[in-house]
């Protein structure tokens, strides 16, 4: 099982977003048994998790003193990926996520001062010694700044080929539970969103293989949905 984080200490950077929508996408293209993990106080993921009309991909909602133990529960249910939504500071609680990450993707406004507050993530994750990606978000079309910024990042660590860019089918799409891909298939953005989750799933193909074990970990509760910004909807905690 291999685990992604989506991390920047950057509000409005578009994690929850990014989140979600790379899991759908690595549902679409075969990734196998695929859950999101919301460790975000503010819950939106899970209030979008909750107004999707299908389970898939999956869900959970935990604490980073539960984390450890249902990343066990979803490795004992044979699950392929988690996708894990951060807060947005730099708290214990990114730093356990991190932890346990096999790699980070911080998605990031191509914007002087969104390029300099990316710093901190990066920082914690070359401490950790884990393996990152950066994705330009929101970017403005045909706009020099987001060439700039590729470049700038392109010095701290790989860059997505791919620019996520700001259209408003991302936020139309997330306020009744879908994607673009769901929600407009032959759009600009679908063709983003494909185009990046390939990027990820190569970079994932390609890192050192795990030696394998066999957990005795005892899930304590059974996946279930919740009323909307609840407790966990598909939790494992």
């Amino acid at each position: 099982m291999r685990v992604v984080a989506v991390s920047s200490q950057k509000g409005g950077s578009g994690k929850t977003t990014l989140s979600g929508h790379l899991a759908v996408e690595a549902v679409r293209q075969g990734a196998g048994k695929v859950a999101l993990i919301d460790t975000d106080p503010q819950g939106s993921l899970a209030a979008w998790w909750n107004a999707r009309e299908t389970a898939d991909p999956a869900f959970a909602q935990t604490s980073i003193y539960d984390l450890e133990a249902d990343l066990n529960a979803l490795r004992e249910e044979n699950f392929q990926l988690v996708i894990i939504d951060t807060p947005p500071a730099i708290t214990r609680s990114i730093q356990a996520v991190v932890a346990k990450s096999d790699l980070v993707i911080i998605p990031t406004r191509p914007s002087p001062h969104d390029l300099r507050a990316a710093g901190a993530t990066v920082d914690l994750v070359e401490r950790a010694g884990k393996p990152l990606v950066f994705v330009i978000n929101a970017a403005t079309p045909r706009a020099r700044l987001t060439t700039e910024a590729a470049i700038a990042l392109s010095a701290h660590g790989a860059v997505a080929p791919t620019v996520i860019h700001n259209r408003q089918d991302f936020a139309a799409s997330m306020i009744d539970g879908r994607t673009v891909m769901e929600a407009s298939p032959s759009s600009k953005s679908t063709e983003e969103i494909a185009a990046l989750w390939t990027f990820i799933d190569e970079r994932i193909r390609r890192l050192p293989v795990k030696a394998g074990f066999k957990t005795v970990h005892q899930p304590r509760a059974t996946f279930g949905r919740a009323a909307f910004g609840g407790s966990p909807l598909h939790a494992v905690s």
